[in-house]
């Protein structure tokens, strides 16, 4: 994969008003692990952003799944057809899986929302 694999702020989506407008308008893909939300963007490139709620655990496990779920979509990035804002969302089940799951869930969830290349 060519470019930067990088993960910068520019590529996160920080502002509430982001998520809620992924939520209200985009396509949600649920899954036993995550569930994807995908929105098409304007910008010039694809950002993603991370929901682990209270219900996944301390603190501790909410930071290592987020960590995770950044992780994968850093290497995923350049594989994103065009650009899309994607929230993915973490169930309680994420606190448990180990990183090979989270990431063949977060795959399977992509390609069925059609963001991926084949």
């Amino acid at each position: 994969m060519g470019g930067s694999q990088s993960f910068p702020r520019a590529k996160r989506l920080l502002q509430r008003a982001d998520f809620e407008r992924v939520r209200r308008q985009g396509a949600f893909v649920r899954g036993n692990l995550l569930s994807i939300g995908c929105l098409k963007s304007d910008g010039a490139q694809s950002r993603a952003g991370f929901v682990t709620s209270r219900r996944i655990g301390n603190a501790v496990v909410r930071n290592r799944v987020r960590r995770r779920l950044r992780e994968i979509f850093r290497r995923h990035q350049e594989g994103i057809r065009g650009s899309h804002d994607l929230v993915t969302v973490a169930n309680p089940a994420s606190a448990k899986a180990t990183f090979a799951e989270l990431e063949h869930e977060w795959l399977r969830l992509a390609k069925r929302t059609s963001i991926l290349a084949p």
